[in-house]
């Protein structure tokens, strides 16, 4: 009797080489409105059509390329929106059709220079225009609030009175941890670049009277206090090793002992499988301005030598991972 062997099938390399086809067709659906329209209800192609004045043959496609990828269903010929997609496409609280914006304009006409970045290990040539720096900041600040909002729902900010948020770009995640917290303050010491944005931001969200606001560079920023939660976001990917290490001695010069840490970033691993989107994070950093995606290996180094314990990790749906420390 011969036996029968399973041979490995295409599907895994195809779904993956075809995948630029998904995220193009899912930039279009979002700038036409078809996710927007469907928060009504659902609606046949040709209604779609109607509502969004683009041809019927492009909204089947586009309708059936989103029901195929689980953003809609599609029952009798109409289409609906799956939960996720009426959460974060269609003019919700947090929509993220400013981030798909950034990808689709700034993002992916970058990486059609990554055969270069793969040959050369240098990043591309991002030419911009004040048009397009508002796009790339829409795009990273509602990418950074969709970061907070998923923190705020993974870990209990309750127990903190006085929290130093540490040379982020986006004052999201202390508004974020504040709102689930009315006894928490938040000193942010931000580049002095960000500093108005914050204070606006701040202000708009009520929380003025429960934030301080200190421009100084974040390599060199030394904060003064005595803080039960410190918050580094999206910090470790912009500077170099030596940088970050003094970033993290700082952090912990200001900590009271055993406050916390949480150290949020796009990080490499070494488990037994790498999560995705942190290793696409570490090409599309390096392909936009050469900054680095590091090894998780090499980060719980820094915070060790700079006093700080790793307790945990939270991978955060969609989002960068955190590493949270305690001051030891």
């Amino acid at each position: 009797m011969s036996g029968s062997t399973k041979t490995a099938g295409p599907e895994r390399i195809v779904d993956i080489a075809v995948g630029y086809m998904a995220a193009k067709q899912l930039f279009a659906a979002s700038r036409i409105g078809l996710f927007t329209a469907l928060a009504v209800g659902p609606l046949t192609a040709a209604e779609l059509a109607e509502k969004t004045g683009k041809p019927e043959k492009i909204t089947r496609i586009l309708g059936d390329a989103m029901s195929s990828l689980g953003l809609l269903s599609r029952v009798d010929g109409r289409y609906a929106l799956a939960a996720d997609a009426a959460e974060y496409l269609s003019g919700g609280d947090l929509d993220l059709a400013p981030f798909l914006t950034f990808l689709d304009s700034i993002s992916y006409p970058h990486w059609l220079q990554f055969g270069h970045t793969a040959d050369s290990g240098e990043p591309g040539k991002l030419e911009m225009d004040d048009a397009r720096w508002g796009t790339f900041m829409a795009g990273v600040m509602t990418y950074n609030a969709l970061h907070a909002k998923m923190l705020a729902g993974a870990y209990d900010f309750g127990s903190h009175r006085k929290a130093l948020d540490l040379g982020g770009l986006s004052s999201a995640f202390a508004v974020e941890a504040m709102k689930t917290n009315d006894e928490l303050h938040t000193t942010f010491v931000f580049d002095p670049g960000f500093t108005e944005s914050v204070t606006t931001a701040a202000a708009e969200a009520g929380l003025a009277d429960r934030a301080t606001v200190i421009g100084a560079e974040t390599p060199t920023a030394r904060p003064e206090g005595e803080f039960d939660l410190v918050m580094v976001n999206h910090v470790v990917h912009r500077f170099d090793a030596e940088q970050n290490a003094g970033i993290l001695r700082n952090a912990r010069a200001a900590a009271a002992p055993g406050a916390t840490l949480l150290l949020l970033d796009f990080f490499l691993d070494d488990d037994a499988v790498q999560r995705p989107i942190d290793a696409l994070h570490a090409g599309e950093y390096l392909v936009i301005d050469g900054t680095v995606v590091y090894p998780e290996a090499e980060v719980r180094g820094w915070l060790d030598e700079a006093g700080w314990r790793v307790t945990d990790r939270l991978a955060l749906p969609g989002s960068p991972r955190v590493l949270v420390a305690e001051a030891v």
